[in-house]
């Protein structure tokens, strides 16, 4: 309902903003001070400390910060070519079998993400294609997991794509793979970054999934984080937390920057 009075305006951005600091501010602020706290046994921590960081960036969860890192990437620019590779095919088909295939891409998406872990245990825990215990499933399962968004993202992008220079192109001789690579993909570049950006927050974010199918030597921060609350260190889980969010922000400021054709247009 839109709200045209002032008065309204002021109320409604009053309680947005409430229930934003409720729901997502008050969970980072507690678990940001619980990343500090050496005892809590009152309303606030006592005993502030940098040692759940120094160990979140030693050892272990230094290793699993990189065994996230590697996976998002390399599950992300999975999803990206193949995701970019589907809508660019889908786009020249019929609407029915377009709309077919969109809900086909879309079912990982709708399927819990223990299901999936689940199938691709069962699944690849046999020869001939025997991946349990390998890094190789915990990426596939990120990739399983992701590749929705990163299809819906890059079709999203597709369909807003003015056809003009296409056309244009075509009519001057040019072929379609140059048309592709000089035409189509630098339009498309902002859509593509977005699509890998989301891509990678999700994948460093997965639990479900990968809890099911990590080897021992391939643990990612999820992970990790839930071994060390499920231990009681809680303060050290909620430090490694912060460390997973930054890093995600990280990249995606830096991917944000990223400068673009279309942009620059």
């Amino acid at each position: 309902m839109l709200v045209w009075s002032r008065s309204g305006r002021a109320t409604t951005a009053t309680i947005a903003l409430v229930l934003f600091g409720v729901l997502y501010g008050l969970p980072i602020a507690v678990i940001a001070l619980a990343s500090f706290a050496g005892q809590w046994n009152s309303v606030l921590p006592s005993k502030p400390t940098l040692e759940h960081y120094v160990n979140a960036l030693h050892g272990d969860s230094l290793e699993n910060l990189h065994v996230s890192v590697v996976t998002g990437f390399v599950a992300s620019l999975v999803a990206l070519v193949s995701g970019t590779w589907a809508a660019l095919a889908l786009r020249v088909q019929p609407r029915t079998a377009r709309r077919v295939l969109d809900a086909v891409f879309f079912i990982p998406s709708a399927v819990p993400s223990v299901s999936v872990g689940l199938g691709l245990l069962v699944a690849f825990s046999q020869p001939p294609v025997l991946l349990n215990g390998t890094t190789m499933i915990v990426v596939i399962a990120h990739f399983v997991l992701i590749s929705a968004f990163t299809y819906g993202n890059v079709s999203a992008g597709l369909a807003r794509l003015p056809v003009d220079f296409e056309q244009v192109a075509e009519s001057l001789g040019a072929r379609p793979f140059y048309r592709l690579r000089r035409v189509t993909l630098p339009l498309l570049t902002p859509y593509l970054i977005a699509a890998f950006s989301l891509s990678f927050a999700l994948s460093m974010g997965e639990l479900g999934a990968t809890v099911m199918v990590y080897p021992p030597g391939w643990v990612t921060m999820p992970v990790g984080i839930f071994a060390l609350s499920d231990r009681g260190a809680i303060f050290d889980a909620a430090a490694l937390t912060m460390v997973l969010a930054i890093t995600t922000a990280i990249v995606l400021i830096g991917l944000a920057r990223v400068p673009t054709r279309a942009s620059v247009r």
